[in-house]
């Protein structure tokens, strides 16, 4: 891998994948559709030479085309908000589809684990049955159909499935993300789900380390590949490291099926969570013995130190901007 383009680059996973990158030193064109998100990350990157900001609209693949010069991968970083999901995902998966077939160039999708449904193992493998019951679940199925469909014949395509993640670069989109920012920013909070039951989250810069790692690999394509995080651990323990990090404890809420139905009357995307509560009663845990057995060591941050340096980058981040 020499050049990558980054198509989502200011979300949550597609930063992380772009500073991974710049950090190994490859060149780098970071796409997305605000010209000043992307200048934004730049500047935290310290403006690299080897950074190229592209603005364009995944959804139409001749953007795509046009700004990814001689890239030989693509990493497939750009989502949808829930509440369009059904009607969005696989259309903008189709459109960087259609561009990577015509650039004939790699891809590497990130996705997450509703297709798997109910867990029916301990440690979901990659062999895990897709029986998803959920209509996010089913929607993502089809989307990785569609992925692996034999109608691409140039385009060579992995999906890399990540458990629910924070770290500093991560949003709204992220369960945690909003929980983490509140707390950093002293104000009250909400946590969705169970806060008592253990389950799996993986620190981002971890997550994007490995799948670099995997996007180097050329037998890696043609499959599906799991991250994990670096263990379980419960949303009480959670609140207790961020708070303990920057001294404070405010109120945190956990945001169940009532609430999340009484808040997504006026905020859509809350009112679909409701659909994917199960999975904090009973999370999946994904295993990396694939990974482990073909890559090489997983790359596992304690959670201590995980949450302390998120909560304090996004102290940081909001100091930065109340000084400009």
């Amino acid at each position: 891998m020499e050049k990558a383009i980054v198509i989502g680059a200011t979300g949550g996973t597609g930063a992380a994948i772009t500073e991974e990158l710049v950090k190994r030193g490859i060149h780098t064109i970071a796409f997305g559709r605000s010209r000043q998100k992307l200048e934004q990350l730049a500047g935290k990157l310290g403006n690299p030479k080897h950074l190229k900001l592209a603005v364009g609209d995944a959804m139409r693949p001749d953007d795509i085309v046009a700004q990814a010069d001689d890239a030989d991968v693509l990493f497939h970083c750009a989502n949808v908000p829930y509440h369009e999901m059904v009607n969005k995902l696989i259309p903008l998966g189709e459109s960087v589809m259609e561009a990577a077939e015509r650039l004939a160039i790699k891809v590497v999708a990130i996705d997450g684990i509703y297709p798997y449904g109910r867990k029916q193992m301990d440690l979901v493998t990659e062999e895990h049955p897709k029986q998803p019951h959920t209509i996010k679940g089913k929607v993502r199925l089809d989307y990785e159909r569609m992925m692996f469909s034999k109608r691409w014949t140039k385009a060579e395509v992995m999906i890399v499935r990540l458990p629910d993640y924070y770290g500093p670069t991560a949003n709204e989109a992220s369960y945690l993300g909003s929980t983490l920012e509140a707390i950093a920013a002293g104000k009250m909070a909400f946590f969705v789900g169970n806060m008592h039951v253990p389950r799996e989250f993986v620190y981002l810069p971890d997550a994007a380390s490995m799948v670099a790692e995997l996007a180097g690999k050329n037998f890696a394509y043609g499959q599906n590949w799991n991250i994990p995080g670096a263990g379980l651990i419960s949303g009480r323990e959670i609140v207790r490291i961020a708070q303990k990090a920057i001294g404070q404890a405010k109120l945190v809420i956990p945001m169940k099926k009532i609430g999340l139905s009484l808040i997504g009357m006026s905020v859509p995307v809350m009112k679909e969570v409701v659909e994917m509560l199960y999975l904090t009663e009973d999370p999946l845990t994904l295993s990396g013995e694939k990974y482990k057995r073909l890559i090489g060591p997983i790359t596992a941050t304690p959670f201590q130190e995980g949450i302390t340096a998120t909560v304090l980058a996004l102290q940081e981040g909001k100091a930065s901007l109340a000084l400009k």
